[in-house]
């Protein structure tokens, strides 16, 4: 979850509180004709209401932008221009984020990706790139959701170099479907308590939100982007991207009137620089800008090439990454350190990260962070040229 997500849940746990306290406050005078155990369930009835209602509050000021920690191993979701910027021809990538569960439990945020993407020869020296995404975004008892597909195309024009050297300009765009969502089956309301402390799920909930409003819409999403890459040699390149998202700020309200989506500009930079055989620093920086939100990581990982080659075909890598961003109340906030490690054999990749909370959030759960699961594999096939791309 990008943005909305620390947002919310600071805000819907404010109002949560608010209840709970109004609720105890009151225990006195509601004692006389309901049980302790009904103002339970009226309490867990009104967090449920006051969630919903937090979630259409955020979901008009801001967007529900998905991001990975691993955004180097999630390239079609990050910039459109790097669709077919791979040294082999053909490359699938998996991503999984689970966000929060300490102190979110079963309703935590769950964020899933899944891409493809291929190179295609075009004159001597050129690439045509064509790719595709299909990602998803889950959270709270509400399934507060949004589903995207994603088409990407990009091409890449040597701009220099010679045969094991190359300077590359690339262009890209991407268009998208994208659903979003509310189910409130698991929603309890007040209007559902059935006079003997419990819950009734076939009372109707009579609320006229849900009765008068689309909880589930589609809408389009347009987005582009470019980059610059200089590969030196096999073991030492840099890059630099941007990106723009939401270029025709599609509305994504789930009332009757406007609210439109921020557009999302994305600024990314990073390398791959030989210190010694066998080892490489890896730095990188990724910043996002939408709306009133910004968000900045930055770090850097090692790469130790295993076996006898310098190729680094099988390597091992670990790294260190900060992320901060704006508060609700205006300037900027630590908000996680991230360890990450990965292995690379050949065309295939694994890598694993784990956010740990630094933020006032922290304080809502022990070991109040996330992690990241992410999988790649490249195709490589015969290829007559030999140009490299930063591997990311």
């Amino acid at each position: 979850m990008y943005f909305i997500g620390k947002s919310f849940v600071l805000f819907s746990m404010r109002i949560t509180n608010f209840s709970t306290n109004l609720y105890e406050k009151n225990t006195v005078v509601l004692a006389d004709s309901f049980t302790i155990e009904k103002i339970k369930i009226m309490k867990k009835g009104m967090r449920s209401l006051l969630f919903l209602i937090a979630f259409s509050v955020c979901g008009g000021l801001s967007a529900q932008d998905i991001h990975f920690s691993q955004f180097y191993m999630s390239p079609l979701n990050l910039n459109p221009a790097l669709t077919g910027v791979l040294n082999c021809k053909t490359r699938m990538v998996v991503n999984y984020r689970n966000q929060w569960s300490p102190a979110l439990v079963d309703n935590a945020y769950n964020t899933y990706s899944a891409s493809y993407d291929q190179k295609v020869a075009v004159g001597r020296t050129d690439y045509f790139g064509i790719g595709g995404t299909l990602w998803g975004d889950v959270a709270g008892e509400s399934r507060f959701g949004t589903t995207q597909g994603r088409l990407s195309l990009s091409y890449s024009k040597k701009m220099g170099g010679y045969r094991q050297s190359a300077k590359y300009l690339v262009v890209g765009a991407d268009a998208a479907v994208t659903q979003r969502r509310i189910k409130p089956g698991e929603l309890r309301w007040p209007t559902q308590h059935d006079g003997n402390g419990g819950f009734d799920p076939t009372i109707p909930d009579n609320e006229p939100f849900l009765q008068s409003n689309n909880l589930d819409f589609l809408f389009a999403d347009l987005g582009a982007g470019i980059l610059f890459f200089n590969v030196m040699d096999q073991r030492n390149n840099y890059y630099v991207g941007l990106a723009m998202a939401h270029l025709n700020q599609a509305n994504i309200s789930f009332y009757q009137n406007v609210v439109s989506l921020y557009s999302k500009l994305t600024f990314h930079a990073g390398g791959q620089f030989e210190l010694k055989p066998k080892v490489s620093v890896l730095p990188g920086v990724v910043a996002f800008f939408q709306g009133q939100q910004r968000e900045v990581n930055f770090g850097t990982s090692l790469r130790f090439a295993l076996g006898n080659s310098r190729t680094q075909a099988q390597s091992w890598q670990i790294g260190g990454w900060y992320r901060i961003g704006t508060k609700d109340t205006g300037g900027l906030h630590s908000d996680a350190f991230i360890v990450s490690t990965r292995f690379n054999s050949g065309q295939f990749g694994i890598g694993f990260s784990y956010d740990a909370t630094v933020s006032k959030f922290a304080q809502a759960a022990t070991f109040n962070g996330s992690f990241e699961f992410s999988m790649s594999y490249e195709i490589c096939g015969p290829e007559r040229r030999n140009v490299y791309c930063p591997r990311f």
